[in-house]
Order: structure tokens, then C-alpha cells, then sequence
């Protein structure tokens, strides 16, 4: 990857004034619009909110920061957390944005404004991380793989696999790469299941953790009816990471597919504690009572099946 050339990052300190500069007017003109503050104690509020609609914002952050913990009216806490967080993005204060941002999103956390805001804001942060990645340290690994990463979401597969393998020439050892290019193998159409093995076991050899490299390398044993395999990588995986969710369902299906169907209880009832919305785990849960014979307990679980399946009708495998 090229270091950014010396006008990358003038520009972008320029970009994100410019964008603070446009939020600070939304903010003015939301302000105007929206439900008029509460009086009484308030003051100090509103003569900060007063002062950041008005681009003031070194005058109007002290304010607004101490108001926002005196604040108890709900509507006006949201006005001054919102020209609190407007305020700090355009003063390139990143520690009050974040905090201020955090606060918002525990406090209004649906509020559309809110989520624009922080998806905005979060987004100009990773753009310039990665500006100053490239710009410190363009031959490093971590570098390369962002560059690799970004072909990923772009899915260019085979020049992500390329830069992933380049990563690995420099540094051997780098763990996750092996599991990257897994995946990737997956991904392409038709899938490349056996290059792909390869992958996550030289992933296992790097980081003997890996319990999604356990899970890929069971579901490709379980795509194939190779079941004795599959139980045994997905039991690995939910051993690796307990709150590895699917990896629980997709051990339970493997053994009741294979007729273990004693065994497939414990995992089974461990997926609908973590996961009750979902349709899938409560149909396997009652094949393996109803072979198992606890009828009572089939049926409440065939109940409990089409009950949510009815709420939210998912897409989980159920055989």
C-alpha cells in the first residue's frame, strides 16, 4: 500500500471541519423545531445550547458538559447532549465526542438523529485511523490487512486472498489470516471447501483457540454427512468459546442427525437458554426429546416452535 500523499491529511482535518460546520446547522435548526426546553434551574442550559447554535462552541462546551450531568428533564438533556457531542466533533475534541456520544446512545438510544450521528462520527474516526495507518506505517501487516479487508467488502475474493498471502510472507505467525482467507474460500462460488480446510487447519497450528475455525472446518464436515467429524469440531468450538451460540445448534443438529439423539440434549437446551426467540433450536430440541421419549417435554417445545416461529419466522437450519 502507498503512504498517503503529504495533502491527504491537511484535507481530511478540513473535511471534518466542514462536516462539524453542517451539523452545528442541523443542530441550530433542530433546535429551533423541536420541543422547547424546560425552564426553572435550566438556564445555564440553554445559554449553552444558545452559544453552540451560534458556532460557539469554545464558550458553549464548559456548559453544556456541566449541564449534562445536572439535567434531569428528559427533553432538554437531549438538546444538550446533542450540542454537547456537535460541539466537541468540531473542536476535534475525540475523548468529550466519544463519552458524549456513549451517553446518548444509553440515553436515547432509537433516536434516528442519534444514530446518524454516531454512525457519522464513528465512521470519520475509522477514515482517519486508517488515513494515519497508512501514513506511519504502509509496508506494516496491519496495513496490508485493512487494504485486504477493504477487497473483502468490496468482494474482490481472489485480490483479497492475494494481499492476505503477501501478509503471510512477511509475517508467518500472524494469527486470523489463515481463518481470512478459510472464509474466503467459502464465500467464492462455488465454494472451495477444500482449500478452505486447509486454511482453518494451518489457522489451528498458529492459534490452537481458534474456535471459529473449529466451527468452519464442522460445518464443512456436517455439509458433507461427515457427522462424527462435525460433532467433534462444534463440541471443540463451544469448549474454545462458551458463548459461542451457534456452535451449540449446529452440534445439536449434527448429533441428532447422526442419531445421537441423548446426546444432543444438553447443547440443545443450552442454545434456547441463550437464544429462546429462535424457531430452529426448539424443533431440534423436540426431535431430541420425542426420540429420546419425554413426550411432555417434546410437545412444549414443538409449542414453543411454532409460537416463534409466528413472532419472528428465521432462517436457522432445522435438519
Amino acid at each position: 500500500m502507498d503512504a498517503v500523499p503529504p495533502v491527504a491529511e491537511p484535507f481530511h482535518n478540513l473535511a471534518t471541519r466542514i462536516v462539524a460546520v453542517i451539523l452545528l446547522c442541523v443542530a441550530a435548526n433542530g433546535q429551533a423545531n423541536s420541543k422547547a426546553p424546560s425552564t426553572g434551574g435550566s438556564s445555564g442550559a440553554e445559554r449553552g445550547i444558545a452559544l453552540a447554535s451560534k458556532g460557539r462552541c469554545k464558550e458553549a462546551l464548559p456548559i453544556l458538559k456541566k449541564a449534562s450531568a445536572e439535567i434531569t428533564n428528559k427533553d432538554l438533556k437531549y438538546d444538550v447532549l446533542m450540542s454537547a457531542a456537535r460541539c466537541a466533533i468540531g473542536l476535534e475534541q475525540t475523548e468529550t465526542a466519544v463519552k458524549t456520544l456513549l451517553d446518548l446512545n444509553r440515553s436515547f438510544g432509537k433516536d434516528p438523529e442519534v444514530l446518524y450521528l454516531t454512525t457519522h462520527y464513528y465512521s470519520e474516526l475509522a477514515l482517519k485511523a486508517s488515513h494515519e495507518l497508512a501514513a506511519t506505517a504502509p509496508s506494516s501487516a496491519q496495513a496490508q490487512q485493512l487494504e485486504a479487508e477493504t477487497f473483502e467488502s468490496q468482494g474482490e475474493w481472489d485480490k483479497a486472498i492475494t494481499q492476505y498471502k503477501k501478509i503471510l510472507e512477511q509475517d508467518p505467525q500472524r494469527h486470523g489470516i489463515h481463518y481470512r482467507m478459510g472464509r474466503l474460500f467459502l464465500t467464492k462460488t462455488p465454494a472451495d471447501s477444500e482449500d478452505a480446510k486447509k486454511e482453518f487447519e494451518e489457522e489451528l497450528k498458529i492459534d490452537p483457540n481458534s474456535a471459529a475455525s473449529e466451527f468452519l472446518l464442522g460445518e464443512i464436515a456436517r455439509q458433507a454427512g461427515q457427522w462424527e467429524e462435525a460433532v467433534r469440531r462444534f463440541g471443540k468450538a463451544t469448549k474454545l468459546d462458551e458463548g459461542f451460540v451457534e456452535a451449540y445448534l449446529a452440534l445439536g443438529i449434527s448429533m441428532n442427525a447422526d442419531g445421537k439423539f441423548a446426546d444432543a440434549v444438553a447443547p440443545l437446551e443450552n442454545y434456547v437458554k441463550m437464544q429462546p426467540d429462535d424457531p430452529a433450536g426448539h424443533y431440534q430440541l423436540a426431535t431430541a426429546y420425542a426420540r429420546t421419549g419425554r413426550k411432555q417435554d417434546a410437545q412444549r417445545e414443538m409449542a414453543l416452535q411454532q409460537e416463534t416461529a409466528a413472532k419472528a419466522p428465521r432462517t436457522s437450519p432445522q435438519q
